[in-house]
């Protein structure tokens, strides 16, 4: 499931600050990156399953792995982890009311802690 028009979109901003922020709301980079693209990712471990907040990002400057680049961010998505397969972000797929609620603040309070010292 994308989350369609949460501002994050539209926001370029630095790859230190982003990871310190993105790391305050549970998001971790870890070693979802290569020298042009970073995924942030938190997990949710419910009862219904596992699930995965993404937010995507490449570089518009600089180069990920130097750990100096400015980042443009994308459109973020919820999926369902499947083993052994991977995740799924499916239209089909049912995500619980109160995690997607949950993904939306989390999603709102990013985008509003991003314009403060976003590019």
């Amino acid at each position: 499931m994308k989350f369609e028009n949460t501002g994050l979109e539209k926001k370029k901003a630095d790859l230190i600050r982003l990871d310190e922020l993105m790391l305050a709301y549970g998001l971790v980079r870890a070693g979802q990156w290569d020298y042009e693209r970073v995924t942030y990712d938190r997990k949710f471990d419910l009862k219904e399953g596992v699930y995965y907040l993404r937010v995507f990002g490449y570089a518009v400057e600089g180069d990920v792995g130097a750990d100096k680049a400015v980042i443009q961010l994308m459109t973020p998505a919820l999926g369902k982890h499947y083993y052994p397969h991977g995740v799924e972000y499916g239209a089909d797929e049912n995500y619980p009311k109160t995690l997607v609620s949950q993904c939306e603040k989390i999603l709102n309070d990013l985008n509003a802690e991003i314009e403060k010292f976003e590019q």
